[in-house]
């Protein structure tokens, strides 16, 4: 018969399987430093050895890197996502911003929707925790800070979602975002209307959350980034009238 006998799993691969799920979770997050040795023994209610044995297979495995003097962190994984050529790409067509736009649309608003059915009473705390943070950050007329918050509720609402998949995926979308591949972000809450506009739709979003109404949630995500999708357009076309503006002045100045 195909049975076989049961062996007590080793301590170290009680502790790697641990980390792997925290990391697949997206809590332990890339680039993050782990507790110190003697610390993270502590908390686990595991020996050293056993600890530095799971370290190492999670170091071997790309996971877990050694920064001299520094510690231990979670690898930078997310790195991989798009080589630098493709990155560069990205930046110099317009074409990608507005597919980068449909693709955040569709995925963002299917998280929603997921968020809505799927996400506990503690993920949806989350949620409202970072929308009143924005609420906070809006009456301080910071645009850095604002754009840093608007990106960690949108992936807060990934991570509620609860696919791994989509979590990882998305977070190194949002990556590119934050480094100004796509569009500056902070450049839509410099006009107050836009802010206020911008705030209104993040309340609506978290609302529909809040109420576990998937449709309405999904439905407020796809009408904040059809927003999103014609400011830029407009902006690009505003940008363009106002090269060709300049070149005008610039040639009635020569004549």
């Amino acid at each position: 018969m195909a049975f076989q006998k049961i062996e007590a799993e080793k301590l170290s691969s009680s502790i790697v399987r641990q980390i792997e799920q925290l990391i697949l979770r997206g809590i332990l997050r890339p680039g993050e430093r782990l507790p110190s040795e003697r610390e993270l023994s502590e908390r686990m209610g595991v020996s050293r050895p056993s600890l530095r044995e799971a370290i190492a297979d999670l170091q071997s495995r790309g996971l877990l890197e050694t920064r001299a003097g520094a510690g231990i962190y979670v690898a930078a994984v997310l790195d991989s996502a798009f080589s630098e050529a493709l990155v560069t790409l990205f930046a110099a067509h317009d074409e990608a911003l507005f597919d980068y736009i449909d693709f955040r649309r569709d995925m963002e608003g299917l998280a929603a929707e997921r968020a809505a059915r799927l996400g506990s009473d503690t993920d949806l705390e989350v949620v409202h925790t970072l929308y009143q943070k924005m609420e906070t950050a809006h009456s301080k007329r910071n645009p850095a800070e604002e754009a840093a918050l608007d990106a960690e509720f949108h992936l807060s609402i990934i991570e509620a979602s609860h696919n791994v998949v989509m979590l990882h995926m998305m977070r190194s979308m949002f990556n590119l975002l934050r480094e100004g591949v796509f569009y500056n972000r902070q450049i839509m809450f410099k006009q107050r209307t836009t802010r206020d506009t911008l705030l209104a739709q993040h309340r609506a979003i978290n609302d529909a959350l809040q109420s576990r109404d998937p449709a309405a949630a999904r439905n407020a995500v796809e009408a904040h980034l059809n927003y999103v999708e014609k400011a830029l357009s407009d902006q690009r076309k505003a940008d363009r009238n106002e090269e060709m503006a300049q070149r005008r002045l610039e040639h009635e100045r020569n004549r």
